[in-house]
């Protein structure tokens, strides 16, 4: 049974820093793009940032950028750092990863097919 499990989650101050991981298990996901999402009350679930295979390409949602790092290492475990944190960062973040892309990326939720169950980060002002 493929399973990815986030931890790290929780409260900070804004202005502060979370990390968040994501460990995977059941299948390799080594050769696939992994993404974190984000899902804010009453809104849509929308894409933080994103991988390729390797760690060497990524992308940031604008309203991350210059702010979150999206890392991955060689034990299928995709982490995600979050700095300079602001309130409405405040959301249930999901860790996804596309078992049916080969080293390319994915931009889209629909195209994840793996998902965990989600952290809780509030970011308070």
């Amino acid at each position: 049974q493929v399973q990815l499990v986030e931890s790290g989650g929780g409260l900070v101050q804004a202005g502060g820093s979370l990390n968040l991981s994501c460990a995977a298990s059941g299948r390799s996901f080594s050769r696939n793009p992994m993404g974190w999402f984000r899902q804010a009350p009453g809104k849509d679930r929308e894409l933080v940032a994103t991988l390729n295979w390797n760690g060497g390409a990524t992308y940031y949602s604008d309203s991350v950028k210059g702010r979150f790092t999206i890392s991955r290492d060689a034990r299928n475990t995709v982490y995600l750092q979050m700095s300079k944190m602001k309130p409405e960062d405040t959301a249930v973040y999901y860790c996804a990863g596309d078992s049916r892309t080969d080293f390319g990326m994915s931009y889209v939720a629909p195209e994840y097919d793996y998902w965990g169950q989600g952290t809780q980060v509030t970011v308070s002002s």
